[in-house]
């Protein structure tokens, strides 16, 4: 009799832990997910902040009756790009044209140095590049926030609870090829 509720007592006991665990797992998951969520969100209102940015930008470079119409469209069109992305690549590709274009209108600004004096100019260079440097602090915490959810989704045991629930391994932000290059900017 004594033995039968020991059997009773170790095999609630192991139930008991199985159950912990999958529980413990699965909510470990579903935190790394939002965490990822999150920063992902995170890194869409940092890229937001900067394209809101660039309109103010334009439009003052405008106001000095620059004629190189090309960079002006480049920038429009490449803003939309990193507006319309939906996943780190697109998102890559849309800020590498952007960041293309608007190197090409520095070049352009400094043939009009009265642009470069000017103070809503000098402002608005200020915000985009503090801008920039909260772009990249939200992609590192992003590509963090991803690590950590990748690394559970393929641990043991939280790998089984994952593929059971539907959990995936999402995408980082990588450079695109080339990226370490500087690009040239020329206009002839």
């Amino acid at each position: 009799m004594a033995s039968i509720n020991k059997r009773w007592l170790i095999g609630g006991g192991a139930l008991i832990l199985v159950i912990l665990i999958f529980v413990g797992s699965y909510n470990g998951l579903v935190n790394a997910d939002e965490d990822v969520a999150k920063a992902w969100g995170n890194v869409e209102s940092a890229y937001q902040r900067r394209a809101d940015l660039i309109p103010n930008l334009v439009a003052t470079v405008k106001g000095y009756q620059i004629h190189e119409q090309e960079v002006l469209t480049e920038i429009t069109e490449a803003r939309s790009m990193v507006a319309q992305a939906k996943t780190p690549a697109e998102l890559t590709s849309g800020d590498a044209a952007l960041s293309t274009a608007l190197s090409r209108l520095l070049v352009v600004v400094e043939n009009y140095p009265n642009l470069k004096a000017n103070e809503n100019f000098l402002s608005l260079q200020d915000e985009l590049a503090g801008t920039e440097n909260r772009v990249k602090v939200e992609r590192d915490k992003y590509n963090e926030a991803v690590k950590t959810l990748n690394v559970k989704i393929r641990r043991f045991p939280s790998n089984i609870i994952a593929s059971m629930f539907g959990f995936e391994k999402k995408e980082v932000f990588e450079a695109e090829i080339g990226a370490e290059i500087a690009p040239e900017v020329s206009f002839e």
